[in-house]
Parts: C-alpha cells; sequence; structure tokens
C-alpha cells in the first residue's frame, strides 16, 4: 500500500493503526468528487508551469479514466490504502507512470478533503431538493383529490375547531418547502461561495493565487479557516435534521389517522407489513422507521458540533470524523423522501369515519362564540356563555341541535335553534374564517 506521505518515518504503521486510522471504508463516496478535484488541480500546476502541456494531458487522461469507471460502475475499491485520495494516486500512477508522482504538488490533503466533500454536497443537496419537489408534488395531488373533505383540528391532541384536508396536508408542504430552502441557502451561504483550491495543508502554497481561479473555483481568502472550516457540514446537518423532524410529524399523523381509533386513513397494503403472530395486523412500519429514524439523524448533528467543540485550529484528525454523520443523513433522507412520496400517491381516506368525526358539536363552540362577538357581545363574556353550554350539553348528554329556543336563551337571547343548526357545519366553520388566503 503506497502512501502520500513516509518518508521520515523509519518503522512501518502498526497493523491495527492502520485499520484505526483507515477511512476508505466510507470516504470512497468521494472518489468522483476527488478525480474532479485532481482534474482541476493538475489545470492549476499547468497554469504555474509546474506541469508541461504533455504532462498535464497524460494526467487528465488518466484521471479521466478512472473517472470513467468510478461512474460506469467498474471501480473497484482496495481496502488496503489508508483512504480513497492515496488509492487514487496509486490507480493514476499504475496508468501514467511516475508523472502522478507530481499530481500532489503544492497540494494537502486537509485541503483536498474539503474540497471534494463540498463538491458532494453540492450533488446531495440538489437530489434531496429534487426529492422535496416530489414528495410535495405527492402531497398536492392528495390533498388536491379530496379538497372537499373536512376533519377535525387538533391541539393537544385533543377537538379543537374543523379544518380542511387540504390546509392540513398544505402545513407540510410549506414545512418542506423551507426545509429546501434551507439546503439551498446551506449550498449559496457555505459552499457557492467557499468552493476553494490553495489552502495547502495550512498556509498556503507559492502558487500564485489567481492560477487557482477558474470555472466555479476560488482562490482561498484565508487557507486556515479553508482547512479548519466544517461550517458546511454542520448548517446542512441542521438543514437535514429540521427536515426530518417535519417528515417525522407527518408520519406521526399518518400513524394516528390509520389506526383503529381515528380510522381516517387507509395506507396501500404494498407500504405496510403484518405480524408473524397476529393473522389481522397491518401495521404503518415504513412510517414508524421514519419515525425511528429521527433519533439517528438528529444524532449526526451532535456528533458533528460535539467534535468540532474546543478543537484549536487548523486541521486536526478528529475531523475525518464529520464525513460518515453527513452520509448517513443524506442517504436516511433522501430514501424516506422517496418511499413517502409513493407512499402518498396510494392513501385511501375513509369518508364516512371522518364525518362521524365532524359530528362532535363541541368543534364548533368557537364558531358560537364568534357569532356573539359579531354582534356585539365582549368576547370574555361570549366566551364564558359558551363556555357553560357546552358544559350544560356534556352534563345532561344531550345535543345542542336538540335543544329549544327556551332553552338555548337561558344562556343568551341571540341563541337560537336556527343559529345553532347554521353553525354546527365543518363548511361554515371553515368559510367564516378570513384571515388566511386559501387557494379555491
Amino acid at each position: 500500500m503506497s502512501k502520500l506521505w513516509g518518508g521520515r518515518f523509519s518503522k512501518k504503521t502498526n497493523k491495527l493503526v492502520e485499520e484505526f486510522t483507515g477511512s476508505i471504508h466510507f470516504d470512497q463516496k468521494l472518489a468522483k468528487y476527488d478525480c474532479i478535484g485532481s482534474l482541476n488541480h493538475i489545470a492549476t500546476l499547468k497554469r504555474a508551469k509546474l506541469l508541461r502541456p504533455a504532462e498535464h494531458n497524460k494526467l487528465a487522461k488518466g484521471l479521466k479514466a478512472i473517472l470513467k469507471s468510478i461512474e460506469g460502475g467498474s471501480f473497484k475499491i482496495d481496502p488496503s490504502f489508508e483512504d480513497i485520495h492515496s488509492y487514487i494516486q496509486h490507480l493514476l500512477e499504475q496508468k501514467v507512470g511516475r508523472v502522478a508522482l507530481k499530481l500532489h504538488t503544492c497540494r494537502s490533503r486537509n485541503d483536498q478533503v474539503v474540497f471534494d466533500v463540498k463538491l458532494y454536497c453540492i450533488d446531495q443537496i440538489w437530489a434531496t431538493v429534487l426529492g422535496i419537489l416530489n414528495i410535495n408534488k405527492s402531497l398536492f395531488n392528495l390533498a388536491k383529490k379530496n379538497k372537499d373533505i373536512y376533519l377535525p383540528g387538533y391541539t393537544h391532541l385533543q377537538h379543537a375547531i374543523p379544518v380542511r384536508l387540504y390546509d392540513h396536508l398544505s402545513t407540510y408542504s410549506q414545512m418542506l418547502h423551507r426545509d429546501g430552502a434551507r439546503l439551498t441557502t446551506a449550498y449559496e451561504n457555505s459552499i457557492e461561495k467557499h468552493l476553494t483550491m490553495g489552502a495547502g495543508a495550512v498556509a498556503g502554497t507559492f502558487i500564485p493565487s489567481e492560477k487557482y481561479n477558474h470555472d466555479a473555483i476560488r482562490p482561498t481568502e484565508n487557507s486556515i479557516d479553508a482547512v479548519s472550516d466544517r461550517d458546511f457540514v454542520i448548517e446542512i446537518l441542521s438543514a437535514l435534521a429540521i427536515l426530518q423532524l417535519h417528515l417525522s410529524r407527518l408520519a406521526e399523523d399518518m400513524i394516528l389517522w390509520s389506526t383503529k381509533e381515528f380510522d381516517f386513513i387507509d395506507i396501500d397494503d404494498a407500504f405496510c407489513t403484518g405480524s408473524s403472530l397476529m393473522p389481522q395486523k397491518k401495521n404503518p412500519d415504513v412510517l414508524e422507521l421514519v419515525r425511528g429514524y429521527t433519533g439517528r439523524v438528529y444524532g449526526n448533528l451532535v456528533n458533528v458540533l460535539v467534535m468540532m467543540k474546543g478543537l484549536p485550529l487548523s486541521y486536526n484528525r478528529d475531523m475525518q470524523h464529520d464525513k460518515e454523520p453527513l452520509f448517513d443523513s443524506f442517504e436516511i433522507v433522501q430514501k424516506e423522501l422517496n418511499v413517502l412520496a409513493e407512499l402518498f400517491m396510494n392513501v385511501k381516506f375513509k369518508k364516512e369515519n371522518i364525518k362521524k368525526q365532524l359530528d362532535d358539536e363541541c368543534l364548533y363552540a368557537t364558531d358560537l362564540s364568534d357569532y356573539l362577538v359579531q354582534n356585539k357581545v365582549p368576547f370574555k363574556e361570549a366566551h364564558a356563555i359558551i363556555g357553560k353550554l357546552i358544559q350544560y350539553k356534556l352534563k345532561n348528554n344531550v345535543e345542542l341541535r336538540s335543544l329549544d329556543n327556551a332553552t338555548l336563551k337561558t344562556f343568551h337571547p341571540l341563541l337560537t335553534t336556527k343559529v345553532i343548526n347554521k353553525l354546527l357545519n365543518p363548511k361554515t366553520s371553515v368559510e367564516s374564517k378570513k384571515s388566511v388566503r386559501r387557494k379555491k
């Protein structure tokens, strides 16, 4: 196994140390980006006249061949190498000979790995944003297909007031839209403006900064910051953790709605599992796993935050541990987005069961209170009047619709059977709310 270092050492690295410090088992995900970074780096070396045109062409041909094997799926990893960077250097030496020894001129893995990870993040951010767009499309289609359904709105998991199903599902679309914006902002703040080369190990290199300025790559403004910054990883992990939070809440709503106690929805059999003992069971395992992954995605964020806490400048080997949490969170969230987008294409709403829940007259207490307020009754007084009316209903186990005018007027002269029958209606309740701009 060839190393990118070693001349100063008189002994071979202990096998246990090699196993403990090796990262190729996870940083192989960066192979494609390492080749792209190397192609940009040799272009810089050529501009700086540290590579002759023929040498550059030879190296470029070799790197492109390796890149083609990675993208084509024939690339094989040798786990005996320390990391993906040393392995690609080794492959390049096999392809083009001694000229490959010039590849690492004015370069450090400290700088190299940050560049590779940022390129990886660019691809993964846009893949995640695409996943968000797909699940939002599924949610929108589900909401549109069921636009005429009203259901109880909840606070404290108790019946509150009727809402449109469309608005309930659109709530998650709003959350997910912000999640996509957060990831886009992370790209704009921490990657787009800071995709740099030339930091070297910590202090820069002797190549003039303008030689690094090509395509979307900038010369580093502060070489110490470039190699020691993992803000971009933390910012992305934070955005993914918030996205995971929203997916977990969405999953929990669907889990509740699928229970016999709610029985609002039927999830397609293809997205559920059964019990090895109880023949009747139909379990929403996909949604439960989404909910369960939340701890892991949160943990990945905390992992990197704690790892970076108190690290002195500049690069420290601790920072090797930024990659696995980052890779893991991207993979989890993208898988969830893909499976949930399919799941929501096949959810069926049980309209009759939902309608039964809307028969709960307590759902319309706010509407009755609003009616009194709109007829000049002070709000605090109106609140107390309707509260007493609801207390009477529950204590005597009667329906408000069954009360005669004489009984209703003992609570307030404005309350009549006509008013009760008009206001105890989910559509009337929802449409009476004017502060929200709703799509028709």
